[in-house]
């Protein structure tokens, strides 16, 4: 970076802090953790208040409003972000009533004594295509403050949290917009909100994701915020960054700006790096989440802050995710395994989320990686230990209905019919939809029944369809 565009960071920098862009309530520099349940082997919720007390977290996110949650978290001291179901977004979108009720129902029985501090209405909205959520997301934001209002609570920041996909365009950082069908309808009427409530713009971002899409282009230790020689310099902005987590972070600031709010606060309400994952899913393991989520803790807890090249020494909130590995996740392997504990409430590795322990400080060795670069082979896709044999049969059934002759071998009087297995059904079907499907985005998921095996299942006659990666 020369010197003239640092001396014009800092005057720009100087200008928002004195016009009161970032006016409103402190922003702390404390990191939390969100706290999903998709799994069916979770602790309770008070053994998981405990858990996140151990990590040192100052906040957590829940993804409702569970009330055992809440009263498991009373006079904890611990701030809260509670949410509105995406399902409700309509219904209060439309009726002030509805928007009350849900706040003397979900808030007011808790509120001060839990220490409740954001309520985000609904989560990546907007990152699916639209069932006509989309427009009504922001009247919801508005209903609900105004309930809260009503009630004479206003240390309750309102917000929703997005995707990064809401950018079209996010490389250089400079050029980062929002995407064309929600830039005008939506994110507009949601920074004015934002803005006018003094509230933030959350967003979930994963550099783990932006690097393994690009891993051929993109340093590891860049994405993973440990790079020692590593920078990219912004062609518009001659700002120099040296992590993907800032580059991303970035680009939100300049898609904000580039729609007239150049000073509404970013909120990180999900990052984290995936401790493990299928074969195919490279860079997904326990080595690689300690080091990005004890870089990002480091860096985000520095006092004076660091902040990022476009807003240097603002402090910038985050969410870690996730307290737990959960099993019952969709989608690909890595969605079941962000977790700082599992579910037996054990650690996956050691992390003090205050930041008061340095990096040297961690003694336990973490195992080596032995996945950062792509698997090459073949894989199969089976069903995975310990699934439930219903939801097994129902999948088996789905596969089945999927593709052309899917299931064709293991029909009876076919070379894979006996021996007569549900099981072992389900994993010829699951290999053969994945070997069909791959090509246009199928995974060997079935809602975290599959798992990727190199191993080949094929017996005797009985050849299982396979993915060469």
């Amino acid at each position: 970076m020369g010197p003239g565009s640092a001396i014009h960071v800092f005057i720009f920098a100087l200008l928002i802090s004195i016009s009161g862009k970032f006016a409103g309530a402190e922003i702390s520099s404390e990191v939390g953790i969100n706290y999903g349940r998709l799994g069916n082997d979770l602790p309770s919720p008070s053994k998981s208040v405990e858990l996140i007390k151990s990590l040192k977290a100052k906040r957590v996110k829940i993804y409702d409003a569970n009330p055992d949650i809440l009263k498991s978290l009373r006079n904890t001291d611990i701030q809260v972000s509670i949410m509105v179901p995406n399902a409700l977004i309509p219904n209060m979108s439309t009726s002030q009533y509805f928007s009350d009720q849900w706040v003397e129902t979900n808030v007011v029985p808790y509120y001060p004594d839990v220490k409740i501090r954001y309520l985000l209405v609904g989560n990546e909205i907007l990152t699916n295509p639209d069932t006509g959520t989309w427009f009504n997301l922001v009247p919801a934001m508005r209903r609900i403050k105004i309930s809260l209002t009503r009630r004479n609570i206003r240390k309750i920041k309102v917000g929703t949290p997005s995707a990064i996909n809401v950018l079209e365009s996010s490389s250089p950082p400079s050029n980062g917009t929002f995407r064309s069908d929600i830039s005008g309808p939506v994110i507009k009427p949601m920074l004015q909100f934002l803005n006018r409530t003094k509230s933030f713009f959350f967003i979930d971002f994963y550099p783990f994701f932006a690097w393994s899409e690009n891993a051929p282009n993109i340093s590891l230790d860049y994405a993973l915020s440990n790079a020692q020689n590593v920078t990219y310099t912004d062609p518009g902005t001659n700002l120099t960054y040296t992590n993907l987590f800032d580059q991303m972070f970035d680009a939100v600031v300049f898609a904000m700006k580039r729609l007239g709010y150049p000073g509404i606060r970013v909120f990180i309400a999900e990052t984290g790096w995936p401790n493990g994952g299928e074969f195919e899913q490279f860079g997904a393991n326990t080595y690689n989440s300690a080091t990005y989520n004890r870089n990002v803790v480091k860096k985000l807890t520095t006092i004076p802050a660091i902040g990022t090249p476009a807003r240097p020494g603002v402090a910038i909130p985050a969410f870690i995710f996730s307290l737990y590995n959960e099993n019952q996740k969709p989608g690909p392997g890595t969605e079941r395994h962000f977790g700082l504990y599992y579910p037996n409430g054990t650690e996956v590795f050691e992390i003090d989320l205050s930041g008061k322990t340095p990096l040297s400080g961690y003694k336990k060795p973490l195992p080596l990686p032995t996945n950062n670069e792509p698997y090459k082979g073949k894989l199969w896709c089976v069903v995975a230990k310990e699934a439930n044999r219903s939801a097994v049969k129902d999948a088996l059934a789905w596969a089945c209905s999927q593709g052309n002759k899917t299931c064709d071998e293991i029909q009876p009087g076919k070379e894979c019919y006996k021996p007569v297995s549900m099981f072992r059904h389900a994993s010829y079907a699951f290999s053969s939809y994945w070997a069909e499907f791959k090509k246009i985005g199928g995974v060997c998921s079935f809602n975290g029944l599959a798992t990727t095996t190199f191993k080949d299942p094929s017996f005797g006659q009985c050849k299982f369809p396979s993915v060469t990666l």
